[in-house]
């Protein structure tokens, strides 16, 4: 039998089951009414609004499997249309424990996967081989960055990143060169020169025979409208489609599922091979179009920024005519409560289905609501609150930590350090570990210890200037040769065979560096006559904020990242705003205690090992990242305005209602407990600005949160006082400081300033060129600084470190915010020890030794 044949009646199935014993439908067995809908509905069109935890998954398979049991289709009639490959598999794995071998033959992949398929069959029909080569993100930013420099684009701000985002975005738009270009303002020379880039690119794939991520649905949309007679033996064959998150769909994908759905017109149904049946057709002669079934929920359409257009699903029933809508609102995941408050705060939002979710699992606990005095505030409730969640049994695994911007980390990551809490960032770089932060930290490494090659080495290319390898490994030789530190050899360039472009970019990075140096030990920034170090002990070094300024100032490299216009770019420029906070909050906390003591602080915290724990690590993420998970616990953080909502939402069309679905998404991740926190005030662009309440927060009905410290509660206090539960009282009022630490108050330099981090090897003989040389000192000093852990420079006498600080049960000690207490036990070794302590003030906490702010009592 043809595979386009359709099953005669009474056939017999080969599937894993028949109907049911006793009238039990093993289907349809324990499903609700409306998820028994969703699988048994038939006509043109269906669309599923399935809301949050509504057991959608478990609704697509069943229905797939009650077509095939039922005679309906052959497997191979079915095409099933998901995002993301693990989310095929595991269709694919249920359908099969449904079916078994009867679920052979079927359609279960991604659009890109499925247009793979078809292109490789029909390429010959537009001119490429069936071999055709598909570039990855990374090729393509190859392709792009070679055609950029050969047309000199990158002096108008193009860059591969910002050149592909624009193209990507056309093509999922199906827009190509040509269309683009006339309606492009060709009067402006950037537009004409993007044209010729992106003119360029696709003449290089073409010339490679290659697609791209985004050609292949583009190009399988195409070749449907070009040859009929091609997309007629899909629209023949594929007689149920089934798409899942369909809210977060793009024009293309769109485009794709209206053409496998249209009916086969007479003229071609007449050049079908095998010829159609006489049951195929409809009394037009036609053969009608493939049953479309859509499962999604237009309040999780989250990925505008990724060319998603959540109308694709609001506009369903006017798209495709006598489609019926079934709605899952019986959610399985959460408590009333949780979801009470999704429900209130979506319902905001008119561009919507109109939804209730429900559960018969009862209330359950109340959201938790805090306000914290600063970010470092809300992350010491967060980090407490998962200490106490632990001890009732819940697993670290069981809980997530949201929020709505990368740069939020640093905060929460420095307190669950220190409360010695095993976690990690999914889809993400822990913060010190991120690029742009790592660049910023090499100029103040190198100012504090001029003679460290690898953070010059980094610097040297943050941002680019010109200062190509070689050049770099001539000043590196020379530095060496004469004995002095590598800002020295810089200023001593003219010594170089260096061509005057090179030789300026040196010089003026060279200038930035010495006039940095002279103000980190408390110059001006605007005198540069003294030598570094000059008056040291007199002086009192400059605010590490205002040093760090200065560069990114200098180096622009903030601003170039906010140039860019790119979302991931944007994220990088906030890190480095971020930095600019930590930097002002060491200031206030140690004033006066300088730059040597602000990088031995960070590089303690960068340089913390990965804790372990058999219950797993808790999991910070984006709330985007969030999508699709569930956890036992959830806390959303930072729940401001201009945080979520994000400020650059605000303006958008469209910008606020895509935000509060985020918050939504947010929410419902939550299975029994959920934490909302936010702090009053908030470091901005290195400045202490005052935070408001979100308003998704308002739109919570009151009774559901059971506030710790309210938004009301931290402004009658006027922000002196500092988590109000847990900080231990100091005479008067107010929360106990951590002052009083000794720290090295200078910057110094020379050769024997940090032990580890300047390395002086003589240049190894004649048969090495330069830059082999500089590569083998460079191999050499990572080795250094890897066994030496953190960042290059070397722990201050003063500073605090307690790696060496014995502890055992029965112990007292002084915590800085904690007061006094008893070790009642001492877990794991090394680095990783980890000290049980229960606190006179606040009850029994987790400490790491080394990083801890302790004192061990006599």
């Amino acid at each position: 039998m043809s595979e386009f044949e359709l099953l005669d009646p009474g056939a017999p199935m080969g599937g894993a089951f028949g109907s049911g014993d006793a009238g039990v439908d093993p289907l349809l067995d324990g499903l609700n009414p409306a998820q028994e809908r969703a699988v048994i509905a038939r006509g043109p069109a269906l669309l599923i609004v399935a809301g949050a935890g509504s057991g959608k998954t478990r609704v697509l398979t069943h229905r797939i499997a009650h077509l095939i049991r039922e005679k309906e289709a052959w497997p191979s009639q079915i095409l099933a249309i998901t995002f993301t490959n693990k989310a095929a598999a595991e269709m694919r794995e249920r359908i099969s424990g449904l079916l078994g071998a009867a679920s052979e033959g079927m359609w279960v992949s991604t659009f890109h996967s499925a247009c793979v398929r078809i292109l490789r069959r029909e390429a010959e029909r537009f001119g490429y081989v069936a071999g055709f080569t598909i570039y990855d993100s990374a090729d393509s930013r190859a392709l792009l960055k070679r055609i950029i420099k050969e047309l000199d684009a990158d002096t108008y701000g193009f860059t591969p990143a910002n050149s592909g985002s624009k193209i990507s975005k056309l093509k999922n738009e199906l827009t190509d060169v040509d269309a683009y270009a006339a309606t492009a303002a060709v009067g402006d020379p950037r537009e004409r020169l993007f044209i010729e880039i992106f003119r360029m690119y696709e003449q290089e794939l073409r010339r490679a025979n290659a697609f791209d991520f985004d050609d292949l649905i583009g190009q399988t949309v195409h070749l449907f409208r070009a040859h009929p007679d091609v997309a007629a033996v899909y629209q023949r064959r594929f007689r149920h489609i089934l798409v899942d998150e369909y809210q977060d769909t793009n024009h293309a994908q769109y485009s794709l599922i209206r053409e496998l759905t249209r009916p086969v017109a007479t003229a071609e149904v007449e050049r079908l091979v095998p010829p159609a049946r006489e049951r195929e057709l409809d009394g037009l002669g036609q053969i009608p179009g493939a049953s479309l079934t859509v499962v999604g929920d237009s309040d999780q359409s989250i990925y505008a920024f990724r060319g998603a257009d959540i109308r694709n699903i609001v506009e369903f029933e006017r798209d495709f005519i006598g489609a019926e809508v079934v709605k899952l609102e019986q959610n399985y995941r959460s408590t009333q409560n949780i979801l009470t408050a999704a429900n209130a705060v979506i319902g905001n939002n008119f561009d919507r289905q109109e939804k209730n979710l429900w559960t018969s699992e009862g209330d359950g606990a109340k959201i938790v609501g805090f306000t914290g005095y600063s970010q470092h505030d809300e992350a010491r409730f967060v980090a407490e609150e998962i200490e106490d969640l632990h001890r009732e049994g819940f697993d670290y695994n069981d809980i997530a930590v949201f929020y709505r911007t990368n740069s939020q980390t640093r905060a929460l990551e420095e307190l669950l350090i220190r409360a010695a809490i095993p976690y990690r960032v999914l889809g993400g770089t822990k913060f010190y570990e991120r690029a742009e932060v790592k660049d910023a930290m090499a100029y103040l490494t190198s100012i504090a210890n001029p003679y460290d090659p690898i953070a010059w080495s980094r610097l040297l290319g943050a941002p680019k200037r010109g200062i190509g390898p070689m050049a770099e490994a001539q000043l590196a030789n020379f530095q060496e040769a004469q004995g002095i530190s590598l800002h020295e050899a810089m200023l001593r360039c003219d010594e170089l065979a260096f061509g005057p472009k090179v030789r300026g970019s040196i010089l003026g990075l060279a200038e930035l560096l010495t006039r940095a140096s002279k103000m980190a030990v408390g110059g001006g920034a605007t005198d540069v006559t003294a030598a570094p170090g000059e008056d040291a002990e007199e002086k009192t070094p400059a605010p590490v904020g205002d040093l760090l300024k200065l560069i990114l100032d200098e180096t622009e490299m903030i601003e170039k990242l906010r140039a860019k216009r790119d979302p991931q770019d944007d994220a990088r420029a906030e890190n480095l705003e971020e930095l600019i906070a930590v930097a002002r909050e060491f200031d206030v906390k140690q004033p006066g205690a300088g730059l040597l003591a602000f990088l031995t602080e960070v590089s303690l915290v960068a340089a913390a090992d990965d804790l372990d724990d058999s219950s797993g690590t808790v999991s910070l993420m984006t709330m985007h990242t969030a999508k699709g998970l569930e956890y036992r616990a959830v806390f959303i953080t930072g729940v401001e305005e201009g945080l979520i909502p994000h400020q650059m939402s605000v303006d958008e069309v469209g910008g606020v209602n895509e935000e509060r679905r985020l918050m939504y998404v947010g929410i419902t991740r939550a299975r029994e407990r959920l934490y909302i926190t936010l702090a009053s005030t908030r470091a901005t662009f290195g400045d202490i600005s005052v935070a408001m309440p979100s308003r998704f927060l308002q739109e919570i009905p009151e009774g559901l949160i059971d506030w710790r410290q309210s938004p009301g509660e931290v402004t009658s206090r006027g922000g002196t006082a500092s988590r109000a539960l847990n900080a231990p009282a100091r005479p008067g009022g107010g929360y106990t400081s951590r002052s009083g630490r000794s720290t090295e108050s200078a910057v110094s330099f020379g050769s024997n300033s940090s032990g580890a981090a300047a390395v002086s090897e003589p240049a190894s003989g004649n048969m090495q060129s330069a830059l082999d040389q500089w590569r083998e000192r460079k191999r050499a000093a990572k080795a250094a600084q890897a066994a030496g852990g953190g960042f290059p420079n070397t722990i201050g006498a003063g500073a605090r470190d307690n790696g060496d600080l014995e502890l055992t049960a029965g112990d007292r000690l002084r915590h800085d915010d904690y007061g006094e207490g008893r070790v009642t036990s001492v877990t794991g070794a090394g680095t990783k020890r980890i000290a049980h302590v229960v606190f006179d003030s606040v009850g029994e906490r987790k400490l790491l030794v080394k990083l801890a702010p302790i004192t061990k009592l006599d």
